[in-house]
């Protein structure tokens, strides 16, 4: 029968990706997801070391285009006018400079609300935008330079991953009267990032673009 994905992702962010694989079940999960009754975790790695240990953002969003100059109708920013969004953040672990790369940090992301680049606007708003983010790592030329000439020495220079660094880890849900719990562990290339293995890394090492769990129901 046909099958129907009930959460999405980024194009570049790895991690868990639902499918029902029945009319029923993507009618009861897709209830569910409306209800605001699934709860998602990510990993973020992060530019520089955050001075909180937690924090909660709850800056609203909306398309920056709507209140500023932008080359790029994706990119969303933090506004007063915008909707209703709140992201709960907590630094896991932090990563000192080493030779060629700069500080950074392991945060786990937990959103309450569910808007576009959410994670990754917050995270930009607090000063610490994921590692490799081409829309919101601070210069919006990186977006536009790699759809011109994909990955380069350059963007390689500027970037140092190429992907943003950001991943689903855990999805819970209600289904069939239980809650279910479904887990994806930290992908080889943002680990390789967090134990210094840089060289790797800028040349387009790892498997994180490649790695999808997918939970089938």
């Amino acid at each position: 029968g046909q099958v129907s994905l009930i959460n999405r992702l980024d194009r570049e962010t790895s991690g868990i990706v639902l499918v029902a694989k029945s009319a029923a079940a993507a009618g009861e999960l897709g209830k569910a997801m409306q209800q605001r009754l699934f709860r998602k975790v990510y990993l973020a790695v992060v530019q520089g070391s955050p001075i909180w240990e937690s924090a909660y953002c709850a800056e609203p969003l909306r398309r920056m285009a709507e209140v500023a100059e932008t080359r790029l109708h994706v990119r969303q920013c933090c506004d007063a006018g915008g909707k209703p969004c709140a992201t709960a953040l907590r630094v896991l672990s932090r990563v000192p400079a080493r030779a060629g790369l700069p500080p950074m940090a392991l945060v786990e992301c937990r959103p309450r609300t569910g808007r576009l680049h959410q994670i990754r606007v917050h995270l930009a708003h607090l000063g610490h935008p994921l590692v490799g983010d081409k829309i919101y790592g601070g210069d919006e030329s990186c977006y536009l330079d790699f759809i011109a000439r994909g990955w380069t020495p350059e963007l390689a220079a500027r970037l140092i991953l190429p992907r943003h660094a950001l991943h689903a880890c855990e999805l819970s849900f209600p289904h069939r009267g239980r809650l279910l719990t479904v887990r994806s562990p930290l992908p080889g290339d943002l680990a390789e990032l967090l134990d210094g293995g840089g060289s790797g890394v800028r040349n387009g090492g790892g498997s994180g673009g490649a790695c999808v769990a997918a939970s089938s129901l």
